[in-house]
């Protein structure tokens, strides 16, 4: 996935310098270049499906969208496996904040804050002027989701459905629209429904929420109450997506600690030691 969105995005790069250099050469002025008119979105959907599947036709499409009428940035997206998780979270979570019919401020600057702790500012200024596009495309979530279940491993997209969760809580309430959005990207991303249900637990409470986040019952024995967190501890430990970077490993530490919090709970209802 690394390599074929590099591929994409230096094709389009290098389409949107010809334009330049044609421009150029009929005495128009350089400094606004239109990459064909208004054919750039579909080439570089075409050219994004071609080279990276459903996420690299949006994000395509996105950019193509960008260099109709847009001045020519070196605007680029460099393929590591942090990357391809911020590419991932920018269309997954642009289906999530369209999900209950309005995006709001707070949700972008959610995504904002994580791709300043990532990228810096430049880079974010970016980023969100191509998730402003991809908001305006519809998003094949099964294709997407799929695409994702596929190249990313299990505990990154456990920690990408915690940062959906956190988005669509940013404005202090999970919409029922959203919350589906959100099911539905997790079955096809192939993830566990009981971890589903563990990671929605930490965002949306209940009376046995402490269970749930640990996915056991309530008439669980202490020994299965111990066996599970043990369990979840291994699967939720920061570590595990350590090579996302320190930022993203930070912020899987919240979800590591909302599980140790809901053992503690547990514990004391139970008088365990």
């Amino acid at each position: 996935m690394t390599t074929i969105i590099v591929i994409l995005i230096v094709i389009l790069f290098v389409y949107a310098l010809i334009s330049m250099t044609k421009k150029k050469e009929t005495g128009e002025d350089a400094g606004k270049v239109k990459s064909g008119g208004k054919y750039g979105k579909w080439i570089g959907g075409g050219l994004g499906w071609a080279f990276g599947g459903p996420i690299g036709a949006i994000l395509g499409f996105a950019m193509g969208s960008m260099f109709d009428g847009v001045k020519v940035d070196r605007t680029y997206y460099q393929g590591t496996a942090r990357g391809d998780f911020a590419m991932s979270l920018l269309v997954l979570a642009s289906a999530v904040m369209k999900a209950d019919g309005k995006v709001v401020k707070s949700e972008l600057d959610y995504v904002r804050s994580f791709f300043l702790s990532q990228f810096g500012l430049e880079e974010t200024n970016r980023l969100i002027l191509i998730m402003k596009e991809v908001l305006n495309q519809e998003i094949n979530l099964s294709e997407v989701s799929a695409q994702v279940g596929q190249f990313m491993d299990y505990p990154s997209r456990l920690q990408l459905l915690h940062f959906l969760f956190g988005i669509a809580t940013a404005d202090g309430q999970v919409d029922s629209s959203e919350e589906r959005i959100i099911q539905e990207i997790s079955g096809f991303m192939g993830v566990d429904p009981s971890d589903f249900a563990s990671i929605r637990a930490m965002f949306i409470k209940n009376i046995n929420s402490a269970y749930d986040i640990l996915e056991i019952t309530p008439d669980a024995t202490n020994d299965e109450v111990k066996k599970a967190y043990r369990r979840l501890a291994i699967q939720y430990h920061p570590d595990k997506v350590a090579h996302l970077g320190e930022d993203i490993k930070k912020a899987a530490t919240e979800k590591f600690q909302k599980l140790s919090a809901a053992y503690e709970d547990v514990k004391k209802q139970r008088g365990m030691n």
